[in-house]
């Protein structure tokens, strides 16, 4: 990155990694010296909470408001309707208006953890695109909107193209979804100032379409700006574990599971993630991430901290920081472990020890835990487990269990008072 900005948000965003790319770069960044720059980013409603791979960009809203401007948070009540096929195989399954809106309650419960919200300058708005699209008049559109865009053009974008170029359908309903979120960043010009959009780097192609749309309808400079999409060091996309999606929301992924989640950084990944997903000055994240050995660990530490504190509070990064230990350093069972209670009827005259380690989410499948017990990477009560058929019963749960697959991932099992 050769450009050097003047404003502390662009500066940020360099500093610390997030940027992918800008339309203007010298636009954006005068833009941001001269007043309050509302910014956007869409989330679509497709689940009942945000995972790790949204917070990359919630942390980018979350530095636009620190450095004074205006975050919109835009929940998609219309587009997911649509569904974005951008750098998709498959086209997304439809949900309904019911659905729809209880995931936007989920996903809402996040939001506030990060950003400000109220009626002030630089104060965050939720605002939902079902507003202007569920009205929309289908003629009236294709005149006034759909004249703007070439199809030859829409098929050059890599998100489209790609598709196409595995000969995997793409419907008519998914190809309006970019003309759909151009409309939108128009919208919210119109309606609320806002100037820029922000998104994942595979959001470009959408993002220049906004841009193009509002300029030619309403005669208005906005910009866009796209966030590197992350993959870990080994190549995994950022946000998925062994046991699936990291969910933001503490009701489906546990506060302890999230630590730890964070606490099993790679090493060539810490220094990198401190920079984006915490708020510790860039000399500390660059001094941290440059320990090696066994101090790397602590940096670690320090990143699993840093962001559960942001999420669920400093209490809740205390308590996981406090269970890790016992269960690491001294063996024991820790107070905030993943549980799952068994209640006499669910026990019966006992269970697999097999169901056990699927019940507790060590493993996807009795398959997967079978494989796991004969490979030497289950545990029970920290002894190697090595029977797959052995059977619990309410004996062997008079007090709980701790099971473990390999050296990171533990749950305990007890019974229902």
């Amino acid at each position: 990155m050769t450009y050097h900005p003047k404003s502390e948000f662009m500066n940020v965003m360099i500093s610390r990694g997030f940027l992918a790319d800008c339309t203007d770069y010298q636009g954006l960044d005068d833009a941001m010296l001269a007043g309050v720059v509302p910014t956007y980013i869409g989330y679509d409603a497709t689940a009942q909470s945000l995972h790790v791979g949204h917070l990359l960009n919630i942390m980018m809203l979350r530095w636009l408001q620190k450095t004074g401007h205006k975050p919109i948070t835009l929940m998609g009540g219309g587009t997911t309707k649509v569904g974005d096929p951008s750098f998709r195989s498959d086209e997304r399954p439809l949900l309904g208006p019911e659905q729809i809106d209880s995931n936007i309650a989920g996903m809402q419960q996040v939001f506030a953890k990060y950003l400000d919200y109220g009626d002030g300058p630089t104060d965050a708005i939720m605002l939902n695109n079902a507003e202007w699209l569920d009205g929309l008049n289908y003629l009236d559109f294709l005149r006034d909107i759909g004249r703007h865009f070439s199809v030859n053009r829409m098929l050059s974008f890599e998100s489209v193209k790609s598709r196409l170029d595995r000969e995997q359908s793409l419907s008519f309903l998914e190809f309006n979804y970019m003309i759909l979120q151009a409309y939108d960043f128009m919208e919210l010009n119109r309606r609320y100032g806002c100037r820029l959009q922000m998104g994942g780097s595979d959001q470009w192609g959408n993002i220049v379409n906004g841009i193009d749309l509002t300029r030619r309808v309403i005669d208005q400079e906005v910009f866009g700006l796209t966030s590197l999409l992350l993959t870990t060091s080994d190549g995994k996309k950022m946000g998925k574990s062994q046991g699936g999606a990291m969910w933001l929301n503490a009701d489906m992924l546990s506060p302890y599971e999230f630590w730890q989640f964070w606490r099993n950084t790679t090493d060539a990944d810490t220094g990198r993630f401190l920079k984006l997903y915490t708020e510790l000055p860039l000399d500390e994240c660059n001094r941290f991430g440059a320990l090696a050995g066994s101090e790397i660990n602590e940096a670690k530490i320090i990143l699993a901290n840093e962001v559960t504190s942001l999420l669920h509070g400093a209490a809740a990064a205390q308590a996981a920081e406090a269970t890790a230990r016992e269960v690491f350093e001294k063996g024991g069972v820790g107070d905030d472990l993943p549980t799952i209670e068994l209640s006499a009827s669910d026990l019966g005259d006992g269970i697999s020890v097999v169901q056990l380690i699927v019940k507790s989410g060590l493993a996807k499948s009795g398959k997967e835990a079978k494989r796991l017990i004969s490979e030497n990477g289950a545990r029970l009560d920290d002894a190697p487990l090595t029977d797959a058929g052995l059977m619990i019963d309410a004996a062997a749960l008079s007090s709980p269990i701790k099971l473990s697959a390999g050296k990171k991932r533990h749950a305990l099992v007890r019974l229902a008072n």
